[in-house]
């Protein structure tokens, strides 16, 4: 007689969650629950309103490159420590749980169809080609590459930024912050520091104000702020309210094994760990190999020596500047130029991302 599959439930369907459900299907009874019908790869969404074409690529039906695990169109509301209860009334026990829910931007809500996300995008895509001036609200990774897709296709446009931060992209370090700046600048962006525009309903073309009372013009606007945890279901689980810090993430265990500390069946990966580093797409691809090896070693022996997930002791990263440069802070240094660019520029890793899920890069 077979043995019995080992039941998995995933939750959350971003870099991380679709990577352990597509590497654990084969081998386990997987479910994957996301409230998206699709994967949006998140290093190409800054392309994609400039160049819509972009889109059809990077936003994938999770039924393209699933074909075995089940996928769950929904919201977990809570968890036991062996079922999670779901906002459409599901009740799903679980030998392993993986919890994958990153962070969502607080407004305006994601769609849930590749259908609407694409029809987003084109929205976007219409307002900015209207546009003579543009506003980005924000200075850190997404409002930084937002620019540079605009100036390198747009380059009539007049474009600003603003963040409330003493520099652009803080996530990285001075040298790369500074070489940043020079470059949008060079191009005609106009760099506001030290100063913020709140962010609400009311929020509209052509003023906009600023705490420190500047007022600036334009005929659109983008905002590249306001990314939150999405924690509330873990505070409202019995097995998980113990082990949220303060900022909203999961306590994982100090060995690096990508379980949730103190839970031997809990994983996470993502956004959503309190690994010390800094929250990346690339260090989720590499949490999410460290819980498929793991499960897949957990699912053989209990008494299994697991994986181990080192975070990354250096801050390292690249921005995008359109399609041919980018900055990158790299363990030999900081550069800025075509060398960055051929790492991550011309094609954003959406082909690479595609070829892990099984598909056609193109």
């Amino acid at each position: 007689m077979a043995e019995m599959k080992k039941k998995v439930v995933v939750v959350g369907g971003g870099i991380a969650g679709s990577a352990i459900a597509k590497g654990l299907e084969d081998h386990a009874d997987v479910t994957l629950i996301d409230p998206k019908n699709y994967l949006d790869i998140p290093y190409a969404r800054m392309r994609a309103i400039v160049e819509p074409a972009m889109a059809e690529r990077s936003i994938i039906l999770h039924s393209d490159y699933l074909k075995k695990a089940k996928i769950l169109e929904s919201t977990v509301e809570s968890a036991t420590d062996s079922e999670v209860t779901t906002a459409s009334g599901e009740r799903l026990p679980y030998d392993f749980l993986v919890v994958c829910t990153g962070t969502v931007f607080s407004s305006p809500p994601e769609k849930t169809t590749k259908a609407e996300r694409l029809e987003e995008f084109n929205g976007l895509n219409r307002k900015l080609q209207e546009a003579e001036s543009v506003l980005i609200i924000g200075g850190g990774p997404v409002g930084v590459e937002l620019a540079g897709e605009i100036v390198t296709d747009f380059p009539a446009k007049k474009v600003t930024i603003i963040s409330g931060a003493d520099r652009l992209i803080e996530f990285l370090g001075p040298k790369a912050s500074k070489k940043t700046e020079k470059w949008l600048t060079k191009k005609g962006v106009t760099v506001i520091l030290k100063d913020k525009i709140d962010v609400n309903d009311s929020l509209a073309p052509p003023t906009f104000e600023t705490k420190k009372h500047v007022e600036l013009k334009a005929d659109a606007h983008f905002v590249a702020t306001g990314k939150k945890v999405a924690t509330k279901w873990l505070e409202a689980s019995e097995v998980l309210k113990e082990h949220v810090t303060v900022d909203g993430r999961l306590k994982m265990e100090s060995t690096g094994t990508c379980q949730v500390e103190g839970l031997k069946n809990v994983f996470a990966a993502g956004d959503i760990t309190d690994f010390k580093e800094i929250k990346q797409g690339f260090l989720a691809g590499k949490h999410a190999a460290v819980v498929v090896e793991n499960i897949k070693k957990l699912s053989a022996s209990p008494d299994a020596k697991l994986a181990a997930y080192k975070p990354l002791a250096t801050p390292m990263g690249i921005v995008s500047l359109g399609r041919v440069l980018a900055v990158a802070q790299m363990p030999f240094g900081t550069i800025l130029g075509r060398l960055a660019g051929l790492l991550k520029s011309k094609d954003l890793f959406v082909g690479k991302t595609r070829e892990s899920l099984g598909l056609k890069a193109k």
